[in-house]
C-alpha cells in the first residue's frame, strides 16, 4: 500500500515578484482532499507530451495550474499564455501561427506568433471555446502535424509545443451546438483534467485567506491581523460565485476595514453587499435588515447554513 501524500504548503513560483500575474495567481493550495486529487493527476500528467483541458469556473486558477503542469514536465522552453477571447477578430491567425515578411502590416506581435514563441515550451490557450471555428480546425492541423504555416509563407515550419488549454463550459454541448469542433474535443480528452470550485475544495479556504492577508498586510505596511473562528466558518460556508478571485478581494477589504487585531464576520464583505454576520450594508453604511433583504439573503446558496449555524451558536451563549 502507498504511503498517502502528505499535503503540500502553499504552492508559489520562485519568481513570483516579477510576475505580471496578480497576488492570486502567484499561489496555490492542496490540503483539501479534493485538491489532493487534482495534485495527483497534474504530477501524472505533467510528464507526458500529451495536451492537457483544465476545466473550472471562472477565478479557479486554472492558469496557474497550467504553469504549474509546465514547470513540473521540465520542458526547456517558455510557458506562453493566450487569452483566445482576447485575440483579433481579423489578425488572429497571424497572432497565432506567426507570419512571413511582408505579409502582414496589422498590430500583432512576433513575426513567429504565439506558436513560435512556445516552441520547444507549453502553450496555454484560456477559454480554448471563444476560437472561431476556422481558427480550431488550423490549430487542430498544426497540434496533429506538429508544424506550422505561417501566413503567406508556402513552407510549413516545425514546432515542439505542449499545448495546455482551459475551459469554464461544458466543450460537449458546445460541440452538439456547433460550435466546438468534435476532432479538436477528441484531442484534447486523455488530457482532461477538473479543478473544482472554490465552494467545493473548503480545507483550501483558510489557507488561501491567511496567504492573501499576509501578502496584503506586508504590501500595505499593515499588521497582520487574526482570523477569528466564526469568520473563518463564515468564509467556509460562503458559495464563493467568484471563487479565488472574489476570496482575494474580500480578504483584501476586511484588512482595511478591521479595526483591531482580528478579522470578524462583518469585516466580510461578499458579493451583493452580503457581510459575513449575514446582513445587507447599505449604501449610507448603515445595516439594513427589511423583510425583502431577507428574503434575498436566504435565496444565495449556502447562506442558510450559515443561518442555522449562527442561530445554534446564539442559543448556547444565551443558555
Amino acid at each position: 500500500m502507498n504511503a498517502p501524500h502528505a499535503p503540500l504548503p502553499l504552492l508559489t513560483f520562485p519568481d513570483a515578484d516579477k510576475s505580471p500575474l496578480s497576488i492570486r495567481a502567484k499561489a496555490l493550495v492542496f490540503f483539501d482532499p479534493r485538491s489532493h486529487a487534482v495534485r495527483d493527476e497534474v504530477e501524472r500528467l505533467a510528464p507526458l507530451p500529451q495536451p492537457v483541458l483544465i476545466h473550472g469556473e471562472t477565478g479557479t486558477g486554472k492558469e496557474l495550474l497550467a504553469r504549474h503542469i509546465h514547470r513540473a514536465s521540465e520542458r526547456p522552453g517558455l510557458f506562453v499564455a493566450v487569452s483566445c477571447s482576447a485575440l483579433s477578430r481579423n489578425y488572429a491567425d497571424a497572432e497565432l501561427f506567426g507570419y512571413a515578411p511582408g505579409a502582414h502590416n496589422g498590430p500583432v506581435g512576433s513575426r513567429a506568433g504565439w506558436f513560435g514563441s512556445a516552441n520547444g515550451g507549453t502553450l496555454y490557450l484560456d477559454e480554448i471555446a471563444d476560437l472561431p471555428l476556422s481558427l480550431q480546425q488550423k490549430l487542430l492541423r498544426v497540434l496533429q502535424e506538429r508544424e506550422v504555416l505561417r501566413v503567406g509563407a508556402r513552407e510549413p515550419v516545425p514546432v515542439d509545443v505542449r499545448l495546455v488549454a482551459a475551459t469554464s463550459i461544458d466543450l460537449g454541448q458546445a460541440v452538439k451546438a456547433g460550435k466546438f469542433l468534435e476532432g479538436l474535443q477528441q484531442y484534447l480528452h486523455d488530457g482532461n483534467l477538473t479543478l473544482p470550485p472554490l465552494r467545493e475544495r473548503i480545507g483550501d479556504i483558510q489557507p488561501l485567506a491567511e496567504y492573501f492577508l499576509g501578502v496584503h498586510a506586508q504590501r500595505l505596511e499593515l499588521p497582520v491581523p487574526q482570523i477569528a473562528n466564526d469568520t473563518q466558518r463564515a468564509l467556509e460556508g460562503y458559495s464563493w460565485p467568484g471563487n479565488i478571485r472574489e476570496l482575494e478581494n474580500v480578504i483584501h477589504f476586511a484588512l482595511l476595514v478591521s479595526p483591531d487585531e482580528e478579522i470578524r464576520p462583518e469585516h466580510l464583505n461578499f458579493s451583493g453587499g452580503v457581510t459575513g454576520s449575514g446582513s445587507v450594508v447599505g449604501t449610507g453604511g448603515e445595516t439594513e435588515v427589511s423583510e425583502a433583504s431577507l428574503e434575498q439573503l436566504l435565496r444565495r446558496p449556502g447562506v442558510e447554513a450559515q443561518l442555522r449555524a449562527l442561530l445554534q451558536r446564539l442559543d448556547r451563549e444565551r443558555s
